[in-house]
């Protein structure tokens, strides 16, 4: 896509092709490797568009589900994190989150406290999937059990954004989460915003 095309989409309305669009957000301390996550799952040929305006990378992503087709935007932070909070924009219309952590790094695992408790301030029924990245640098890491996502009931994977582990699942599972909550909206925002569509 040509960096001026106008990527924007209302994820409460079919896309002007009519296909369904739903919105994947990456949250996480800065450096954990979100967007080297998003690339590897996309591999090559996907250029990233920088939303200036939002100070965000978006990644768009056309594939199948149950033979439907979808259209995927997955939304990175382009260094927002580094102000501990994202824009509420960031949470508006998501479907589904992927929150990572660096497994070679202890503070970012911690803070996923904060970004999930900011992320239910805006989407408190959205699914979460959790991300141990960089386990290619540290593999005793995968013996460990993890607090944090057993605690809020949230699957936990091992990945690594640079030999490609677990990367497919973790993206493919997210992408099918979303597509089934947008179908079952469970967010009362969302049901009334759905219920004033049909009006």
């Amino acid at each position: 896509m040509a960096g001026g095309e106008d990527v924007e989409i209302d994820y409460d309305d079919k896309d002007r092709k009519g296909d369904l669009a739903v919105k994947v957000i990456c949250l996480g301390d800065s450096a954990v490797g979100k967007s080297k996550l998003v690339e590897r799952f996309l591999l090559d040929g996907y250029k990233p568009q920088q939303l200036s305006t939002y100070a965000l990378t978006l990644f768009r992503y056309p594939t199948k589900v149950e033979d439907e087709d979808i259209i995927v935007d997955f939304w990175d932070t382009a260094g927002q994190e580094m102000f501990q909070s994202m824009h509420p924009s960031y949470y508006h219309q998501a479907h589904a989150c992927i929150m990572v952590f660096d497994a070679t790094r202890k503070v970012t695992y911690k803070n996923l406290a904060n970004w999930y408790q900011e992320l239910r301030q805006y989407r408190p029924h959205i699914p979460v999937f959790c991300a141990a990245n960089k386990i290619d640098a540290n593999m005793d890491v995968t013996q460990k059990a993890f607090a944090f996502p057993q605690k809020h009931n949230i699957p936990l994977y091992y990945v690594s954004a640079s030999d490609g582990t677990n990367v497919v699942k973790l993206f493919r599972d997210a992408i099918q989460a979303a597509v089934k909550y947008k179908k079952n909206p469970s967010d009362l925002t969302d049901q009334i915003m759905e219920e004033l569509e049909r009006i």
